[in-house]
């Protein structure tokens, strides 16, 4: 299914056509060179000092990762995205080996998301990144110290019919028209 944004000027087709599915191929695999282009892609986005403060972790379908962080997902997330090939945490390291606090910590984490998620699209796969989880729970399972702070778990893999959706719910946010403020409202 294509989803492309309505947009008031136009933009990069790759930015255009990305979006986040709900409904995922769940006997797709996605091939290891491509993940490992993925995650260099987040590797290589821009961080303030070069710090890089993030760390990801990597569960495919069936494995102990996958199981550690599908068990941490709350609300619809559990009925969806299970379903993906991948399920990747994305952290942010919150304090320097000094201690001291990195200010733009969450900043370069979002960008190296948003690296990851134009890579994944232009080689074919779905991204959906998922803000739904039990923080604590998955911080316990990874044994995550206090420097480090959980914001995304993110699915990947290949978009499927939505009719593979059990719920009706899901189904009608997935059909649904993409939406977004108008610029005039995000400007100050």
């Amino acid at each position: 299914m294509r989803k492309p944004a309505v947009t008031t000027v136009d933009i990069h087709p790759v930015l255009a056509e990305r979006w986040s599915p709900r409904a995922f191929d769940a006997t797709a695999v996605v091939k290891v060179d491509d993940l490992n282009a993925i995650l260099e892609a987040g590797r290589w986005a821009p961080s303030a000092f070069n710090r890089q403060p993030w760390k990801f972790l990597v569960g495919h379908r069936g494995d102990e990762n996958f199981a550690k962080l599908s068990g941490v997902l709350s609300g619809f997330n559990k009925e969806w995205a299970p379903r993906a090939s991948v399920l990747i945490a994305a952290n942010a390291i919150t304090v320097d080996a000094e201690g001291n606090p990195i200010p733009s910590a969450l900043f370069d984490l979002g960008l190296a998301v948003g690296y990851m998620s134009v890579e994944a699209h232009h080689r074919g796969y779905s991204i959906h990144q998922m803000a739904g989880f039990e923080r604590d729970a998955l911080k316990a399972a990874l044994g995550l110290g206090d420097e480090v702070q959980p914001v995304v778990i993110i699915a990947l893999g290949h978009a499927a019919d939505v009719s593979t959706l059990e719920n009706e719910a899901l189904r009608e946010r997935e059909v649904a028209p993409r939406e977004r403020k108008p610029l005039s409202e995000i400007l100050l």
